[in-house]
């Protein structure tokens, strides 16, 4: 179904007529339903918090997944969301001129958690955490106003690659960001379908696009950031190895408990000569 037709859900019209974009946006769609197929996405007469940054991604995220609603693959219904967190010099026009232009339901909602962090975090250190933080509890709060069942985000494989590595660098445990997970008060889901997206996809989709761009002020503005060192890592060994993200990713996709040490996912201690009982994934 995805393969078969070359147009674009209408509000989103304007793309450009070339074999290669048509390509990329076929890609992109069918990578997403793919994520919603595998991890169970879609619920009964669900209502979606789209995240709405103005950031490549969630522009690429919310063009996507009205696609799919469109095309019949995705009956919930959505509702674009930005949280303008009063940063400095944000350009608060930008996003609800597009959203009205486009036709697509939305909330624009402020709350100045800017100066919090500023304020909180020591000079020097990162912002990230903190803000990132403020953040969920507010678009939490927001989902759940506004009726809905689950705040979808637009991480893609890179940032989801980068999160394992950052764990396993600073934190000292392997875990990333799930493509699906349940809050901790279990009355909401965090979705992430572009979890099978590239960077580099959503980057040529959006300036394909001429999405209108607002950058981070923020944690953009911070040099040295833990994630900015594993991105350069991470980009120095696909330079060198194409197509190492890709490996690496299905890795995690590829979990082999009886061959890592956690005696919390795997029973070593019942583990006896001549048992059948082994782990089926080890071999």
């Amino acid at each position: 179904m995805l393969d078969d037709q070359d147009d674009i859900h209408p509000l989103f019209h304007g793309a450009p007529d070339t074999t290669e974009f048509k390509k990329l946006r076929k890609r992109i769609v069918r990578q997403v339903n793919d994520v919603i197929q595998t991890y169970g996405l879609i619920e009964r007469d669900a209502r979606w918090l789209v995240c709405l940054s103005g950031g490549k991604d969630s522009y690429t995220l919310l063009a996507v997944l009205y696609e799919l609603k469109w095309r019949g693959l995705l009956p919930v219904d959505l509702l674009a969301c930005n949280l303008d967190q009063g940063q400095p010099g944000f350009p608060a026009t930008v996003l609800p001129k597009f959203l009205k232009d486009m036709g697509v339901p939305h909330r624009i909602e402020y709350q100045d958690t800017y100066s919090v962090v500023v304020d909180k975090i020591p000079q020097g250190r990162t912002f990230c955490a903190l803000c990132s933080r403020l953040r969920r509890g507010h678009l939490y709060r927001i989902a759940r106003e506004e009726g809905c069942s689950a705040v979808v985000l637009g991480h893609h494989r890179d940032d989801i690659l980068e999160t394992f590595f950052m764990n396993l660098f600073h934190g000292g445990r392997l875990s990333t960001m799930p493509p699906k997970l349940l809050n901790e008060e279990g009355d909401l889901f965090v979705y992430r379908p572009m979890a099978f997206v590239a960077e580099a996809d959503c980057d040529r989709f959006a300036r394909a696009m001429q999405y209108p761009i607002i950058p981070c002020d923020l944690c953009g503005s911070q040099d040295g950031l833990q994630r900015q060192q594993v991105k350069q890592i991470l980009d120095t060994w696909e330079k060198n190895s194409p197509g190492r993200r890709n490996v690496m990713f299905r890795a995690l996709m590829n979990a082999r408990p009886g061959r890592l040490l956690d005696p919390g996912l795997f029973d070593f201690s019942s583990l006896q000569r001549g048992s059948v009982e082994i782990d089926k994934n080890t071999n």
